[in-house]
């Protein structure tokens, strides 16, 4: 890979960090996925922010739903990745975790 595709590629992850809130601490994929809601059977399709959310939503999900916590802020910090999902993607947000 040439120094310009490599400076482009940098450009990306940074600009996909920067759409991302400051106290999320999840891992930042490269690619987005097609996700399945796991009750009603839906699916959409998550760019590669979206679904770094969404699965630090999930996770966060099982988490509290096992009565593990990792931090003082769990639960506070579920309840801000669902609101940033609602406001960054609605429709994916009513497809796949209303």
């Amino acid at each position: 890979m040439g120094k310009q595709n490599e400076k482009l590629l940098g450009n990306m992850k940074e600009l996909d960090k920067q759409r991302l809130p400051k106290w999320f601490n999840g891992e930042l994929y490269e690619e987005g996925a097609e996700v399945t809601n796991r009750f009603g059977g839906d699916s959409c399709y998550l760019n590669n922010v979206e679904l770094s959310m969404y699965d630090f939503i999930m996770g966060a999900t099982q988490m509290y739903e096992m009565g593990i916590f990792n931090s003082g802020n769990h639960a506070q910090d579920l309840r801000k990745g669902l609101d940033w999902f609602r406001k960054n993607n609605s429709n994916a947000y009513m497809v796949l975790l209303d």
